[in-house]
């Protein structure tokens, strides 16, 4: 990074209403709530990926319907499938099934990653602070890059990063922006773009499309979220430095 880009990004930094460590913070104990209120939803995700290489251009899309019961369980119902078997048996298929998997392992929280305070913006649906993400350990399942949190939701809004472990050795880099949206009270998976360069030469793009989301049940949440945010309220304090 130049010494203009790190003036500019510090300028940016010093922009934001509150420290990193306050919206990190913030951003987990949301996080908690939210999952604790959301107790069952349903949704349809298309899959889609078109690989270009040597080995010649093949592509697959597939329908699968989800439903979420919490704490973290999802199941998933293959509506349609098109294209090359190889795609929905290998990726696809592999795909579905590490979703499957610990949510935990992906978590954006300190127990995962160290956070760094890069910038805040206003926007038209109000402010959003960024972060740096730095892994503490390498996995497939976790990024190098970038997030933008809804500065009044303090939810995850965007995701822009490379991962830090690829999922094979065939693959060489791999790319990956996700987009959320809110859907009632609750902030959900909108679009998840993903490009991998394959060792050998070629290129592999999958996009995940969520949509048609319907929250089945939610939790009794309005005294544990009153007693939440009394307690967000007081971390604040707790967290700013002395003056």
């Amino acid at each position: 990074m130049s010494a203009e880009d790190l003036a500019q990004q510090t300028s940016e930094a010093e922009k934001a209403p509150l420290t990193v460590d306050q919206v990190v913070h913030n951003l987990e104990l949301k996080n908690q709530q939210r999952a604790q209120e959301l107790r069952e939803f349903q949704g349809t995700r298309i899959y889609r990926m078109v690989y270009s290489g040597f080995t010649g251009d093949r592509e697959a899309d597939m329908t699968v319907e989800l439903t979420y019961t919490s704490p973290g369980k999802k199941q998933f119902t293959i509506l349609s499938e098109h294209g090359s078997e190889f795609i929905l048996n290998h990726v696809l298929g592999k795909l579905l099934k590490s979703e499957a998997d610990d949510p935990q392992r992906a978590a954006i929280d300190r127990k995962n990653y160290d956070f760094m305070l890069v910038g805040y913006e206003n926007t038209p649906s109000g402010g959003q602070y960024i972060l740096g993400l730095k892994p503490k350990s390498k996995s497939e399942y976790l990024y190098k890059g970038k997030l933008w949190v809804d500065a009044k939701d303090f939810a995850v809004t965007k995701v822009e990063g490379e991962m830090t472990k690829n999922p094979s050795f065939w693959v060489k880099d791999t790319n990956i922006s996700h987009t959320y949206r809110k859907i009632d009270d609750f902030w959900l998976p909108a679009e998840t773009r993903t490009v991998s360069q394959i060792r050998l030469g070629g290129r592999a793009d999958l996009t995940i499309q969520y949509k048609n989301y319907r929250i089945l049940a939610t939790g009794p949440a309005k005294a544990s979220r009153n007693a939440q945010e009394k307690r967000t309220v007081e971390s604040l304090f707790a967290v700013v430095p002395a003056q």
